[in-house]
């Protein structure tokens, strides 16, 4: 398998750079480049450039606004995003609701909201999780009941990521009580200005607002919000999570957040020489770096395997080491930059913009070291608990 980039392909990367250095924000890089807050009018006016550009959604087919970019120029295109570093598209609604819509979706539901998911017209959350349904996602009790034209909807979701924000939240709701719990399920589109909605911060340990329990209190939903068929939203739900793996290894992310600890390892000083000269840094920032390299060409492998394999709409059971090792190295550069900043990353800016939890003293690209430390602990459990993806590795790989 030759995982070189072809001639066309590294023209396309150059041609992404370009791009990206003429038409973002250097506010907005600024932001991204330091772990700062993005608040929702950084990432509309981004998405919108993206949009005008063609870019909008680069994954999608050419038929609903996409780019027709085979596997490898949408990888490259990622990696270059997340190097350069510029926001990612909110993922609720190009990577999640939006292919599950223009695959199952009805013409309407199609002509109504892909094009305001390019454009974040619409701001899209994900009403999956419950407090008793976590990784065991088929246990959820929503409970969506026909009542003529609309289902009335009662129950509760969690760790809903900027509900603060959405107009809109798909969900997973149990429509059949009779049948097995993963054939009792559908999948609704739900207004967030209905009435009988209420959404609660959760306060993580950075600070931070961004996750959201979600009540449904007898919230009327019409029926022509049904995506696809009812009690098969199971299906939908694979669909959904397959396109959610897709470059979860988030190898660019980790590139750009070993080039910053290289920065700003040459400006910290230890024993009075910078702490990039030091024989054991160096060592740590090797081992992070040789274990990015390798899991770079596995991603790579996933990609050329898809191209020859086509769209299938199930996740390559390869993704799941990504997503392990993806996420492990995600948490080791953040702890590398963590100790890069020693004593400086004690007093930090929450990601709450609430100020600063102790008076301040050094340099300002320390402040948010330690929100994006706590931050990250939760790469490992979201889309799929790294225990998880191991039991998926077993079973689909090992064949154990």
């Amino acid at each position: 398998m030759d995982l070189r980039f072809t001639r066309e392909e590294n023209a396309f990367r150059e041609e992404v750079r370009a791009f990206f250095a003429e038409n973002l924000d250097p506010d907005i890089r600024r932001k991204t480049v330091d772990g700062e807050y993005l608040g929702k009018e950084d990432l509309v006016s981004w998405s919108r450039v993206l949009n005008a550009h063609g870019w909008g959604a680069p994954h999608w087919p050419v038929e609903y606004g996409g780019t027709g970019w085979d596997p490898m120029r949408q990888y490259i295109f990622l990696e270059e995003l997340q190097k350069f570093p510029a926001p990612q598209p909110l993922a609720f609604g190009v990577n999640m609701v939006g292919p599950v819509i223009y695959t199952f979706g009805s013409k309407a539901q199609k002509e109504r909201f892909l094009p305001r998911i390019r454009n974040l017209d619409d701001w899209w959350c994900q009403g999956f999780s419950e407090p008793g349904a976590g990784s065991d996602l088929a246990s959820l009790k929503t409970r969506a009941i026909r009542d003529g034209d609309h289902y009335i909807v009662n129950g509760q979701k969690t760790w809903t990521t900027l509900a603060q924000y959405a107009d809109w939240i798909f969900c997973l709701v149990r429509t059949n009580t009779e049948a097995k719990k993963q054939e009792g399920i559908s999948f609704l589109l739900i207004d967030m200005k209905t009435p009988g909605i209420e959404v609660r911060p959760i306060v993580t340990m950075d600070g931070g607002r961004e996750i959201n329990e979600v009540f449904l209190t007898d919230v009327r939903v019409p029926v022509e919000n049904l995506v696809g068929e009812e009690n098969k939203g199971w299906d939908y739900a694979k669909f959904l999570l397959g396109n959610e793996r897709t470059n979860i290894a988030r190898i660019g992310v980790s590139k750009q957040r070993i080039a910053r600890i290289r920065e700003l390892a040459a400006l910290e000083l230890s024993g009075g020489r910078p702490l990039l000269e030091d024989e054991r840094f160096r060592e740590k920032l090797a081992s992070i770096e040789i274990d990015l390299k390798a899991l770079e060409l596995t991603q790579l492998r996933v990609v050329a395997a898809d191209a020859k394999r086509g769209n299938t709409g199930k996740p390559d059971p390869a993704s799941s080491i990504l997503k392990i090792k993806g996420s492990e190295i995600q948490q080791a550069t953040t702890h590398l930059l963590m100790e890069v900043m020693g004593p400086y990353a004690l007093p930090y800016q929450d990601h709450g913009l609430d100020g600063r939890n102790e008076p301040f003293d050094g340099p300002e690209y320390a402040a948010h070291a330690a929100p994006s430390y706590f931050n990250n602990r939760k790469v490992s459990i979201y889309g799929g608990s790294n225990e998880i993806q191991k039991n998926i590795i077993a079973k689909a790989v090992l064949g154990l």
